[in-house]
């Protein structure tokens, strides 16, 4: 299996901003999707942005539309999150996966292991 690594996360104050990174193990990265999700304490993981394997195409959440950007280097096989106009609302563990698509982006599983995410706080 892949093994992915994020990182960046941390405390910000509402308004503020974060990059989070997100680092892949095995040849098959720059072939994928990638993708970004989130969970906060007693709810379940959700989808924030996508791109494909090129670059060329991204979604997001409605709820991040217009704050977060999403970006790879397939060089470094590494995907990026930018996280501006942090709120409350966003605080959350992040994690990165490989998806299907940006259209479909279910997170591929069976042969890309979650990993340990990134925290991010955000205080009002």
């Amino acid at each position: 299996q892949v093994q992915l690594v994020e990182s960046g996360g941390g405390l910000v104050q509402a308004g503020g901003s974060l990059r989070l990174s997100c680092l892949a193990s095995g040849r098959t990265f720059s072939n994928t999707a990638m993708g970004w999700f989130r969970q906060a304490p007693g709810k379940e993981r959700e989808f924030v942005a996508a791109i494909s394997w090129s670059g060329s195409r991204t979604s997001y959440a409605d709820s991040v539309k217009g704050r977060f950007t999403i970006s790879r280097d397939n060089a470094k096989n590494a995907a990026y999150l930018q996280l501006d106009s942090l709120q409350p609302e966003d605080a959350a563990g992040y994690y990165c996966n490989a998806v299907l698509s940006t259209i479909n982006p279910r997170p591929m599983t069976e042969s890309h292991r979650w990993g340990q995410g990134t925290q991010v706080t955000v205080s009002s």
